[in-house]
């Protein structure tokens, strides 16, 4: 092919075109990646990839019946202990502990103050299981590695899911030391399409449109809020909705703003997509919140939030949080479906 150009001194010269090279990495070329392959990549790939779950259902059974296998005992709660607050699984009798590495699709915990242990138990008088770490968002993990365990757990015969966190104040009442009740929650990234649940949906777990309006059973808020009262704290039990943003950054003094406006009590970074994984599986579900730390909501405050100061505030507090969990394992009645 014969090109003409006209150039700046007005000469015509002549030019031979040069073929295109052809592109090799067009879209329509793209092999779709089976969830086998998935369960191989690295973190970065994974962050990047949280639109569907990668795991199957045969991935969660395979896991459970590793830890049934593994175990004599057959939970009936299940509790996700937050930042700090992995000391609730020293009150358990006959315990037995696994590493998460040992466990079959299990993430591992990166973060300082997550020790990375599966410990089951009893706990005045209940078959328990506890997560002595969890996994996050900002770790890299996508939200079907988050939420793994949930799934596990349904499988494993849990009939009930107590989460907790560490949480920064937004509520001016709040003070650090304070428990919070969890009474709903909002689910920030969920606004940008992030949730567990985006994807093909499993009838084997639970509906594809799950109701979110009774996320926090009812039922157990109000026995929390009288066991408190019988324990005779000085502070009241608190009680609020919980935000989630995907981290690590803290939180700037604007969106602090925003979120005080938007309803919310406390903000952290987790919690929200277990609990949506969990509901969608049909547990009942009551969780609270440590405060850990007043947000910073004036530009004239110097102090800053640091994951450090959240360590040292909740091992000062977690005693108490622990000891309020302990007293109320006892007033869980399980329902029916389940003690079955």
């Amino acid at each position: 092919m014969e090109t003409r150009l006209s150039l700046a001194d007005g000469s015509g010269r002549r030019y031979k075109a040069r073929p295109r090279a052809q592109c090799t990495n067009s879209v329509d070329r793209t092999q779709p990646v089976s969830p086998a392959e998935r369960k191989g990549q690295d973190f970065s790939t994974a962050a990047s990839d949280t639109m569907e779950n990668e795991f199957t259902y045969e991935d969660y059974k395979r896991t459970a019946e590793w830890l049934l296998s593994h175990t004599t005992l057959r939970p009936q709660v299940a509790v996700i202990c937050g930042s700090g607050l992995g000391g609730l699984t020293e009150k358990l009798t006959q315990a037995q502990a696994f590493d998460y590495s040992e466990i079959p699709n299990f993430p591992k915990s990166t973060v300082q103050g997550h020790a990375g242990r599966l410990v089951f138990g009893f706990l005045n008088d209940k078959a328990c299981v506890m997560m002595q770490g969890r996994f996050h968002m900002y770790e890299g993990y996508s939200l079907s590695k988050v939420t793994f365990p949930v799934r596990v757990f349904h499988l494993l015969g849990v009939d009930t899911l107590i989460v907790t966190n560490a949480a920064g104040g937004l509520n001016p009442n709040f003070e650090v030391g304070d428990i919070m009740l969890i009474r709903d929650h909002i689910n920030l990234p969920g606004f940008s399409g992030q949730n567990p649940l985006r994807g093909p949906n499993d009838e084997r777990f639970g509906v594809r449109f799950p109701a979110m309006s009774d996320a926090y059973d009812r039922d157990m808020r109000q026995k929390a809020l009288s066991t408190w009262k019988q324990m005779g704290e000085q502070r009241e039990l608190q009680e609020g909705t919980y935000v989630m943003l995907a981290g690590p950054s803290f939180e700037t003094v604007a969106e602090s703003h925003l979120l005080r406006m938007l309803g919310a009590d406390a903000v952290g970074m987790s919690t929200v997509p277990e609990v949506i994984v969990a509901r969608h599986c049909g547990l009942r579900v009551f969780g609270f919140s440590l405060i850990t730390n007043k947000v910073v909501m004036d530009y004239a405050n110097r102090e800053k939030a640091n994951h450090k100061e959240v360590l040292e505030a909740g091992k000062a507090a977690a005693q108490k949080l622990e000891q309020f969990v302990s007293i109320l394992m006892k007033s869980i009645q399980l329902r029916e479906h389940a003690a079955s």
